[in-house]
């Protein structure tokens, strides 16, 4: 289905790195990119690979108060910790270190050129689809760093897209974790459609994300939380997700779809508590696929985001996300390269499957209440009963 696929990608995306106790091991990068490459997916015909950009203050501040910006810059110099500390900076979450702004502020400049070169499109020397997977820090805050977040790479892509005229904008985040920062960044915006699908805040951070999350102002309705229980799996995941995602988009019609693709939904995960597999990750990367050429004309730009399992998840999930972007599926084993590559590097041994074993097959939402016994046919109704009226949907309607 793909044209044109721009990948932005180099080592300097491992510089964004808090440290060897952290969770956000910037090895699960470099052991994607070896995969990917091992693979033939980066050779493939239509693939470019760029370096990025450094995104400047003007982009920066699209999204982040100045003064905000400023601490950032300043945090590996200040020695006492207060001020850094006012800004979410120097916690657990948000250690800091060395040019942490240069290295924040050139993941952010690589989403806003992945945003730029679809938003010109091919024809113009741009791409249908574009990626980057160093990308989707979806929980800093205008004035406050979260979650292992500094900058907000994904808002900032979006506010730069309204700044050239875009009017409908639609992000879907799959991420373990509820997108909030990209929520609260256009809470309020009409122009902006967000979509969420996250585990419940009540058994996870950020610990918001509740189906009547929808929207302000004249935003009302422009606002989608999916908060499924812990324990939900494929059949569950992907019911949820085809029960909301499709006829929302449908909805609200947009020019271009921003997708987050954490992939700590998966069983693996050690920081969430969804049972995912690899390969029902892999088909909610179809679907979305499908509805950016039903619904963009193409126009697709993919960041990265969780994942914590840096060896057996990580890599395949995003290995597989590249595949899909690029136009055609992967299956098989992992080649032995890259798999002594993951034992040197990750020191433990590496999946020999690039599947999971899972058929990734699901019920369709047939309309009504679906199963009341079922917690996330209960997730998705009430989120059905709260946006889509706004949306002028019937909420017991059939999906899709």
């Amino acid at each position: 289905m793909s044209d044109s696929t721009m990948v932005i990608w180099d080592e300097v995306f491992t510089e964004y790195d808090f440290g060897p106790s952290h969770p956000l091991r910037p090895l699960r990068l470099e052991l994607t990119m070896a995969l990917a490459g091992e693979l033939g997916v980066l050779d493939r015909p239509g693939v470019s690979v760029r370096p990025p950009v450094l995104a400047g203050d003007d982009l920066l501040e699209l999204v982040h108060d100045p003064l905000y910006v400023a601490s950032v810059k300043r945090a590996p110099e200040d020695l006492m910790g207060r001020l850094s500390l006012k800004y979410g900076l120097g916690t657990g979450d948000v250690p800091i270190f060395p040019r942490m702004h240069e290295a924040a502020a050139l993941v952010t400049g690589a989403t806003v050129d992945a945003a730029r070169a679809v938003w010109a499109g091919p024809e113009a020397g741009g791409a249908e689809h574009a990626v980057n997977l160093s990308g989707g820090l979806h929980h800093a805050m205008r004035d406050y760093a979260s979650g292992f977040c500094v900058y907000d790479d994904p808002a900032v892509a979006i506010a730069w897209l309204l700044s050239q005229g875009a009017t409908r904008v639609a992000y879907v985040d799959v991420d373990v974790h509820h997108g909030d920062g990209v929520e609260a960044a256009f809470y309020d915006d009409p122009r902006v459609l967000t979509i969420s699908m996250h585990e419940s805040g009540r058994t996870l951070f950020p610990g918001t994300g509740w189906a009547d999350q929808v929207g302000s102002g004249e935003g009302v309705g422009t606002n989608v939380n999916v908060a499924l229980p812990a324990g939900t799996g494929d059949a569950g995941w992907l019911r949820a997700f085809d029960a909301v995602v499709p006829p929302v988009l449908r909805a609200f019609a947009p020019q271009i779809l921003i997708t987050q693709h954490g992939c700590d939904t998966h069983a693996l995960d050690p920081l969430a508590h969804l049972m995912m597999s690899v390969d029902g990750q892999r088909r909610a990367y179809r679907m979305l696929h499908e509805l950016a050429h039903e619904l963009c004309g193409g126009r697709w730009v993919a960041v990265g985001g969780g994942g914590y399992e840096p060896v057996r998840v990580v890599p395949r999930a995003w290995t597989h996300l590249l595949a899909e972007v690029t136009g055609a599926p992967l299956s098989g084993s992992t080649p032995e390269a890259w798999r002594d590559l993951a034992q040197r590097r990750g020191r433990e041994a590496a999946p020999l499957s690039l599947s999971d074993g899972s058929d990734a097959e699901f019920v369709a939402w047939e309309g009504g209440t679906g199963d009341p016994d079922d917690a996330a046919d209960r997730a998705v109704l009430a989120t059905r009963q709260a946006v889509f009226p706004h949306l002028g949907l019937e909420p017991m309607a059939v999906a899709g």
